[in-house]
Parts: C-alpha cells; structure tokens; sequence
C-alpha cells in the first residue's frame, strides 16, 4: 500500500509540475516514483510479479481518477466509471486466481 501511495503522490505531483518547470512539483515527482519503485521491489519478494504489478498499478490507476474527479474538477462519465470498476475487477480477479 505503501508504494502505491508514494506512486500516487508522485503522480499527482506532476500534474502540479507544470511539464518539470516547477522545482518543488518536479522533484516531488521523482522522489515519490523511487520510493515507489523500491517498495514495490520488497514486496516482488512475496509475491509474484504479476499480481504485484497489476495491484500496484490498478489501484493507483483508480485512486488518480478519483482524484482527478474529487480535487482537479475532472468528470465522471460512464465510460470512465466502467473502466474505473474494470480495473478494481481485475485486480482482484488476478489476485484470487493465486497471485502469491
């Protein structure tokens, strides 16, 4: 959950980058994304690398859409909220089908 959460602050950094013009969003950005990569490197130690990947990456998926909707004034449409729900399916699909 950890290397998820420091991926979803690096990410939401960067939108506040403005393209790595700005010092602080930028370097946020890149300290959150290696703090991610090494805490998603300790748990490929216990689980397999496909489900590691694919929790890691649909949650934080979903986590910056809402984001995007709750603070950035991005919308919600009903293709978005099926992808969304398709994401979260999957990963728990890929997790129950013995992913350790």
């Amino acid at each position: 959950m950890a290397a998820i959460a420091a991926e979803v602050a690096a990410t939401t950094a960067m939108k506040y980058s403005d393209g790595f013009s700005k010092l602080w969003p930028t370097v946020g950005t890149w300290v959150g994304y290696v703090i991610s990569f090494v805490l998603l490197a300790q748990t490929l130690k216990t689980l397999s690398v496909g489900t590691a990947y694919a929790i890691w990456a649909g949650v934080g998926t979903a986590a910056i859409a809402a984001i995007g909707m709750v603070f950035l004034g991005e919308g919600l449409n009903a293709a978005k909220a099926a992808g969304i729900a398709l994401i979260i399916v999957g990963v728990v699909v890929l997790h129950l089908g013995g992913g350790h």
